[in-house]
């Protein structure tokens, strides 16, 4: 069996919001894979670490092409392939009758057909066999019709806000991909309720590398326990929810430390929120953005690592944050919220803890308990590093993803 050259697009290569993204392609290297990225945008935050210098002067960035440009290829492609270039054109069409042929939707399609023909050109132009897209929302749009303007198959990861918040053309997504994954169980049965045949849908984990994050939590409790967060600062993350829940372990008298890591739209506003509630001068710091290289270093420095994750006003949450899985197999006690695939993961009172999103209450209790009861961190520390090697490990979960290859790509 030989194995195939991919193509993979994602919204931002190499984000620091989405590490999966490039570790799934630096493992699908080492797996033999020839992996050529694309990426929708150039990344708002870049992923610092030094390893990915060749991979991000590798990556092709579709937005960044100039607009006649774009105009221009259209036409050339058109001239070139006629009969594919206007078969992708009336399954535009289609789609945009069918998500309302005025509405704003069915515009950024047909925005994003024009760039899939620069997508096209590039597939065609690498050689590469087959394209393997992250996210069901844009990336998916662009690598759909490329696909068909360039007669090379794709297949999708979906993973939470292109679902719950962009859920257009899921079931017709489903059905052209070659295959169709998801992160979760919980985003299976989202999907069969919005109509795909989820028999053509698989669960394949996002994992974390289990040898780099290994059990660096020091030993016994800290003299002022250090309770961790990093994700960035939206509303889905529930930092607001932490502070207020910070704020409840203060006025109950205990002394602790909170780090913050991460930036984002609301840091103006969870700094003002931490000066209100006295936290500021002694409780809680901002350490700003961090490189995914560094974060063994900060997660060695927790106590109880929390990250109480919501559903936003648009409807978005996150699915199975990956962050959670570095907690855990660094040895740090965790709490979340019963919300999404999170229970998948941590399994309360098993793996860590759940508390109802936005409830500060529970969430202070919660890492309260974790604090103070020694012999039940201990035992929620043991399973939660079974949990994610057995489950979420990144190299298991990336040879799950290439058995997919391997089913429906690779010729004899």
């Amino acid at each position: 069996m030989k194995k195939i050259k991919l193509a993979y697009l994602a919204p931002e290569i190499p984000a620091l919001s989405a590490t999966f993204v490039y570790n799934e392609i630096f493992q699908l290297e080492q797996l033999g894979y020839a992996v050529v990225p694309f990426s929708v945008h150039r990344p708002g935050v870049s992923a610092a670490d030094k390893k990915l210098a060749d991979l991000e002067a590798s990556v092709f960035y579709l937005y960044a092409q100039k607009k006649h440009v774009v105009l221009k290829e259209n036409v050339l492609f058109l001239l070139k392939h006629p009969l594919r270039y206007l078969i992708t054109l009336k399954t535009l069409l289609s789609d945009m009758f069918k998500v309302g042929i005025l509405s704003r939707t069915a515009m950024g399609l047909a925005f994003r057909f024009f760039y899939s023909v620069i997508l096209a050109k590039q597939l065609l132009k690498t050689g590469v066999q087959h394209i393997h897209v992250h996210f069901a929302h844009v990336p998916a749009d662009i690598a759909m019709y490329a696909a068909s303007l360039s007669g090379i198959s794709f297949s999708v990861t979906a993973h939470a806000n292109d679902l719950f918040e962009r859920a257009w053309l899921l079931p017709e997504k489903v059905d052209r991909a070659k295959f169709f994954v998801t992160i979760s169980e919980f985003n299976r049965e989202f999907l069969r309720r919005q109509g795909c045949d989820v028999e053509q849908v698989a669960v394949v984990r996002c994992g974390a590398d289990v040898e780099y994050f290994n059990c660096r939590k020091k030993s016994g409790m800290s003299d002022v326990p250090k309770i961790g967060f990093i994700g960035r600062l939206v509303e889905k993350k529930g930092a607001d929810d932490l502070l207020l829940a910070a704020n409840e372990l203060k006025k109950m008298g205990m002394n602790f430390k909170l780090a913050i890591a991460g930036s984002g739209p609301l840091e103006g506003h969870l700094i003002e929120l931490a000066r209100k509630l006295g936290l500021s001068d002694g409780y809680v710091s901002f350490v700003g953005p961090i490189a995914h290289s560094a974060i063994p270093e900060f997660l060695s420095e927790l106590d109880v690592f929390v990250l109480p994750c919501k559903q936003d006003h648009a409807g978005d949450m996150d699915g199975i944050p990956v962050v959670l899985m570095e907690a855990m197999l660094s040895g740090v006690s965790v709490v979340s919220t019963h919300l999404s695939g999170i229970p998948e993961l941590v399994v309360d009172r098993e793996t860590g803890l759940l508390v109802e999103p936005g409830n500060k209450i529970q969430l202070a209790h919660a890492i309260q308990a974790l604090i103070e009861d020694k012999a039940l961190t201990k035992q929620l520390n043991m399973n939660a590093v079974s949990k994610v090697k057995k489950e979420f490990n990144l190299k298991e979960n990336a040879a799950q993803l290439t058995k997919l290859f391997d089913k429906y790509l690779v010729s004899a």
